[in-house]
């Protein structure tokens, strides 16, 4: 078990990039210790020069985003390779959830297993959370219900975002994949059951006794 998701309040930063792949959000420098800060890490090649200082235009260097709590990001957030550690790096950086209009595939599934909500926004809900955003630079709080698949941006506007059913529920309740197969537990001793009952040779053969 994990913390279950249900909603989240905090800042939202705006990455206005596409297809930026796993390395981007945790280059492999980053990945050479087992103990390494792999919040410190988040979007390095985008927050450090090669001296290894802060970039000070870079969004998540600037205040409030420092602090952010949910990113706001462009098409195919998340390509490249299956590096799960980018997914890692958010979390570790205090970020719980990212909005974007499409994820790549790999990248989506470790978000969820992972416990990082990844909610599927459009382009016109990309556009007018982006220059909520802009308009609060200040206090730029936005809060994302899960529950209502719902995303108030700065200003107080809703819009609505998208998550398959199956994976905001384990959000909700705080399974990973396990405790989501353990709760079918009684429906997979009754199949078992029911196999040994009908195919009761394959199971003497699986555990190497001789049939009669």
């Amino acid at each position: 078990m994990r913390e279950p998701f249900t909603c989240v309040k905090g800042v939202m930063a705006v990455m206005p990039l596409s297809n930026v792949n796993t390395d981007a959000i945790i280059p492999s420098a980053y990945l050479r210790s087992a103990k390494a800060d792999l919040g410190k890490g988040l979007f390095g090649g985008h927050r450090y020069n090669d001296a290894g200082r802060e970039r000070p235009d870079f969004v998540l260097n600037r205040p409030p985003f420092r602090a952010a709590r949910i990113l706001l990001a462009d098409e195919n957030f998340g390509c490249g390779s299956s590096r799960e550690a980018a997914v890692w790096a958010l979390q570790q950086f205090g970020i719980r959830c990212v909005l974007a209009p499409s994820f790549a595939d790999i990248f989506y599934e470790n978000a969820f297993r992972n416990g990082l909500l990844a909610g599927l926004i459009d382009a016109e809900t990309l556009s007018a959370l982006a220059a909520a955003v802009a308009a609060y630079p200040m206090e730029p709080i936005a809060k994302v219900d899960l529950a209502a698949r719902s995303v108030t941006a700065p200003g107080g506007q809703t819009y609505t975002f998208r998550v398959p059913a199956t994976r905001a529920e384990a959000l909700m309740r705080g399974d990973d994949e396990i405790d989501t197969t353990l709760r079918h537990g009684a429906e997979i001793e009754a199949y078992y059951a029911a196999a040994k009952a009908g195919r009761g040779w394959l199971y003497q053969a699986m555990a190497g006794e001789q049939t009669p």
